[in-house]
């Protein structure tokens, strides 16, 4: 891709993001029409973007032949960031209610067979049988019920099983024990800015994900944002470990 072609691609979605997330019916008709006009450069975009994904991918600890979900999983670009652990996998399952974005998932299916691009919804989804890994990129931000989205991934998941989430965020006022503090700015802006493309940034995120499963490793930094030169987006990712 030429860089003017990229530039055009960049402004594609630039203009749908100012115009924001359209009001739909439907959860389901909100995310296609507003990834729809995205999708040919959603993922090149958000490489930009959404820092810590393959980070994420390479903390997550999974048994030989493991089955794996991805909720909110998208253009099922996220799967190949495994790189050659895909070996040891036999399922992945991406879940989303976007239909335009897995029809990219289902694309890339024939370059990772293991690969099923389901359209379901994250709350509510279960798999044929319990699996060995959950996650979550930059999705919990995007699920309104994420409570439920949560509980819907620790009851698919074995006893023992894997917890991955990497998703932007902003801390409580006081957090506890050694989590990070960020400033009165942090946590006004950073919601306000995403909230208009349907991204919610919730300070009871990481609690949450840190009460509900006490063994548990974070990261928690701050990423660029493209077009944006001033102010960097806090971050974290959260690998926890289900009892059992």
């Amino acid at each position: 891709m030429s860089r003017l072609e990229a530039l055009r691609g960049d402004a594609a979605v630039l203009g749908r993001l100012l115009r924001g997330m359209p009001r739909a019916a439907s959860h389901a008709e909100a995310l296609g029409a507003f990834y729809g006009p995205q999708s040919d450069n959603y993922d090149r975009f958000r490489e930009r973007l959404l820092a810590g994904r393959a980070e994420l991918i390479r903390s997550l600890s999974l048994p030989p032949r493991a089955h794996v979900v991805e909720l909110g999983g998208g253009t099922g670009r996220n799967a190949e960031f495994f790189g050659a652990a895909l070996q040891g996998i036999e399922t992945i399952e991406i879940v989303d209610l976007c239909a335009p974005l897995l029809a990219r998932a289902r694309e890339r299916a024939h370059a990772i067979p293991q690969l099923r691009a389901v359209e379901a919804d994250a709350t509510t989804y279960q798999p044929a049988r319990p699996v060995d890994c959950v996650y979550f990129s930059y999705a919990l931000t995007m699920i309104p019920d994420w409570r439920a989205a949560i509980a819907n991934a620790l009851a698919m998941l074995k006893p023992g099983g894997v917890l991955g989430v990497v998703d932007f965020y902003v801390s409580p006022a006081h957090p506890v024990g050694d989590a990070a503090r960020h400033n009165a700015l942090t946590r006004h802006f950073w919601p306000a800015w995403f909230k208009h493309d349907g991204v919610r940034l919730n300070a009871q995120h990481l609690p949450t994900l840190r009460a509900l499963l006490p063994q548990h490793d974070i990261v928690e930094a701050r990423a660029p944002v493209p077009y944006l030169p001033i102010g960097r987006v806090p971050y974290y990712r959260f690998v926890g470990r289900k009892p059992g």
